[in-house]
């Protein structure tokens, strides 16, 4: 615990049995009082390998439900542990576990509700090996969507995320896609729902066992990214009436 409040760590996990173990490792457990697991039907022992480092929360979905729907179930297992602040860490070690007291820290002592890993704040994503396409779409779809949603985040494309409780059962992140887009859909209902975001410097590891999408799934990402900020302006507006931003019942 942190200030008294109950802090979760949840792996959206997709073939990660090479990553896991050095991941949980540097996990700070002196403040993190539990670890969720979600196995999204992968192809290798992930789960297994979960079970034997000793978490307590593995879960395994037998069909996979894509990058979103893991998340839910991360978010989903968390709020019934009643987390006060739950913490998404990608298991492949892309981003160092060593930033989550950092992290909670903002939301333990109430300065932000949401916190995001930046790649972008220093120089830490091509130093990491960040593709130069994606480096280049990230530094364009930031600038559309800051116009957009009228923020100034330095990056909203980030897998590094904190959140309190809070804003958890605040927003509506089952409306949220599946897929990918999942997270810029996410971040857009946090800022309408009227919550501000911190960011942290974050240095990040692009390997061959860190997960990434091809071209085209990015592509495919972009444009639901752009579709994500024109909504978001759009119901901002009273323009429109859109699901994602529908309230939790």
């Amino acid at each position: 615990m942190l200030n008294g409040k109950k802090i979760v760590v949840v792996l959206p996990a997709y073939n990660a049995a090479l990553t896991i173990e050095r991941t949980y490792s540097e996990i700070p457990f002196d403040i993190v009082d539990d670890v969720v697991l979600v196995d999204d039907a992968s192809k290798d022992n992930t789960s297994e390998i979960g079970t034997k480092l000793g978490i307590r929360n593995v879960i395994k979905h037998e069909k996979n439900k894509g990058y979103g729907g893991n998340q839910k179930t991360c978010y989903n297992t968390a709020l019934s542990l009643n987390a006060d602040i739950v913490i998404m860490l990608h298991p492949d070690y892309q981003y160092t576990p060593k930033l989550i007291t950092a992290m909670a820290s903002i939301i333990a002592y109430e300065v932000y509700p949401a916190v995001f890993g930046s790649r972008i704040l220093g120089r830490g994503a091509l130093r990491g090996g960040m593709p130069l396409y994606k480096y280049f779409f990230n530094r364009v779809l930031t600038l559309t969507q800051n116009i957009l949603m009228g923020q100034k985040l330095s990056e909203y494309h980030t897998g590094y995320r904190a959140f309190s409780g809070e804003v958890l059962r605040t927003v509506n992140y089952q409306t949220c896609s599946d897929d990918f887009v999942f997270d810029n859909e996410m971040a857009a209902q946090v800022f309408y729902a009227g919550f501000e975001i911190a960011e942290v410097t974050c240095p990040t590891k692009y390997f061959e066992e860190a997960s990434s999408i091809n071209f085209s799934r990015s592509v495919t990402y972009g444009l639901g990214v752009l579709r994500t900020s024109f909504i978001y302006r759009l119901q901002k507006w009273g323009l429109g009436k859109f699901r994602i931003f529908t309230e939790k019942k």
